[in-house]
């Protein structure tokens, strides 16, 4: 049975930025899935470009041992997302607004807002175009 690009989604977020599980996160794409941060520039901690399960699962695990960039937590409650269907039924995009509340003197939350690409084959990421400022996660 085929995931909607809700399930699909729900089950890429939960796995990648609430939990940190690469091996949840990678299960989420095809054997030859691809995962891009084509914004990243060369060297960064964050990568740039991924092919095949098996190396988004290394290298998510190698990433997601870090410490996490920054004394900031998201805020699910203040930040949201719309899924956008296309005219291509494999294809939808995924815009977001994730809210961090500071824990610094001037309490101000900081709104980070990024848009994802998902090609889908069978149920799973085919392909994911991931667009965010790469300064967050450098």
């Amino acid at each position: 049975m085929s995931r909607t690009p809700q399930q699909i989604f729900e089950s890429y977020l939960y796995a990648g930025a609430m939990t940190r599980n690469a091996d949840a996160l990678a299960e989420n794409f095809t054997t030859d899935g691809v995962f891009e941060a084509p914004l990243m520039p060369a060297g960064a901690a964050f990568p740039r470009r991924l092919v095949g399960r098996e190396e988004i699962r290394s290298a998510m695990a190698a990433y997601y041992e870090q410490p996490v960039k920054g004394d900031r937590s998201p805020n699910l409650e203040k930040s949201g997302y719309v899924l956008h269907t296309t005219a291509d039924p494999d294809v939808f995009i995924a815009e977001i607004d994730t809210v961090f509340e500071e824990d610094g003197e001037d309490g101000e939350d900081v709104t980070v807002s990024l848009v994802q690409i998902f090609r889908i084959r069978d149920g799973k990421i085919a392909r994911l175009r991931d667009y965010f400022a790469p300064e967050l996660m450098s």
